[in-house]
């Protein structure tokens, strides 16, 4: 039994953690920011603070004080927050900001990291209670990619490594040997969206882990979201990194895919 901090973004993710949490007898006192975190995580949880944009000290006070000294990670948070909000950062936050020669993904993550842990807080992997959501190597859908769809996400998984080894994005979207989209900031759903403005469908989604991928800092993940997005834009293959992806939702998503002709692989 743990008492464990939960830092919470976006999305479905953090609901899953708390409940498999909970189920192993852990207390999970969740810490929201306004605006990006669901509201629904509260009925999910033992206790929940609601944080705005930038206030790091107090969330170090916070976790202080309810004595906790592990915490995990989980939920996006759009990344286009750090250019819009710089006005509301308190002055850890901006301490932790200045110090930082770029603001990639993993260069604040790590950033946070080492200051929390000067106060004694230890950010874990959150896979340790997610193993489940990590799908092993293989086909999940009735159609498996044909011969000319494996080739080419062969060539995307090459780029998307490449791409997520500068922490510029981890998703690449091909068809016919040819980039059609790369992520950035915008985040897997919108690059899926963006594809399907350029082309009439029948592309290839790869979304892989960076080379040195940390498990306690945003984990690939995919869920209903995202196959609901490449069958609306017309794709027709999503191929996933086996070992260090996420996926929730996977019977619903498993199910439309099958419904409309898509493949999901796990390579």
């Amino acid at each position: 039994m743990a008492r464990i901090g939960l830092v919470a973004g976006y999305g479905k993710l953090p609901v899953i953690f708390s409940k498999i949490a909970k189920a192993k007898g852990d207390t999970v006192i969740a810490f929201g920011l306004k605006g990006a975190t669901g509201e629904e995580l509260a009925q999910y949880v033992d206790k929940m603070h609601w944080l705005n944009w930038g206030e790091f000290q107090k969330a170090i006070f916070l976790l202080a004080t309810e004595r906790i000294n592990k915490i995990i990670m989980l939920g996006k948070i759009q990344k286009d927050l750090l250019f819009k909000n710089d006005l509301a950062l308190d002055e850890k936050a901006k301490n932790v900001l200045d110090k930082l020669k770029d603001r990639k993904d993993y260069s604040i993550l790590n950033e946070v990291g080492k200051v929390l842990g000067k106060f004694g807080i230890e950010v874990i992997d959150s896979t340790t209670y997610l193993k489940d959501l990590i799908p092993e190597k293989g086909v999940l859908t009735r159609r498996a990619p044909s011969a000319e769809e494996t080739e080419n996400i062969s060539y995307g998984m090459e780029i998307a490594r490449e791409l997520a080894r500068f922490d510029i994005g981890q998703t690449v979207i091909v068809k016919d040997k040819t980039v059609i989209a790369l992520e950035a900031v915008e985040g897997t759903d919108n690059t899926i969206l963006r594809a399907g403005d350029l082309t009439k469908g029948g592309f290839i989604v790869v979304k892989t882990a960076r080379p040195n991928q940390d498990m306690r800092f945003d984990v690939p993940l995919i869920g209903l979201d995202t196959i609901n997005k490449v069958v609306e834009t017309g794709g027709k293959v999503l191929a996933l990194e086996s070992g260090r992806t996420l996926l929730i939702d996977k019977a619903e998503m498993i199910k439309l895919a099958d419904e409309n002709g898509v493949a999901i692989v796990i390579v």
